[in-house]
């Protein structure tokens, strides 16, 4: 909470109740929610909140680097407590999506270099399968 004040302080941002419920929802769980999934989950500790203000308060987070912001496809965003650099697999039938722990690809970075014309600032690597409840469904 203290890290998430002072970047607030340093970037010259207002720090929000709105702001700080949707930080520490993302902060305390490992799912993935869209937009609306987190509006919905605070609806009843914020009732006047509307979903224009948690999209407001993602857009924040994701400018100052507290949350992480993952195109799952079609204009579909979810978000992530992690910033750390980490890959992410998405179910194909239901849409869910999870970290791949264990696993990181920030050494792509170097290994592309001599390959490309560009300089390489980061990656993003996504995986594609059947979550294990959709395969008991099947």
């Amino acid at each position: 909470m203290d890290n998430l004040t002072c970047i607030f302080k340093e970037k010259k941002l207002k720090l929000t109740p709105q702001r700080i419920a949707v930080y520490k929802f993302l902060k305390s769980t490992k799912k993935h929610p869209s937009a609306e999934t987190i509006y919905k989950s605070l609806l009843s500790e914020y009732p006047t909140m509307s979903l224009a203000t948690v999209y407001k308060a993602l857009k924040t987070l994701v400018d100052v680097n507290l949350v992480q912001e993952l195109n799952v496809g079609e204009g579909n965003f979810r978000y992530d407590g992690n910033t750390q650099p980490h890959p992410h697999i998405q179910c194909i039938q239901c849409g869910r999506v999870d970290d791949v722990e264990g696993i990181c690809f920030s050494s792509l970075n170097e290994k592309i270099k001599d390959k490309v014309n560009y300089e390489v600032i980061s990656n993003q690597v996504y995986f594609y399968g059947i979550c294990p409840d959709c395969q008991k469904k099947n």
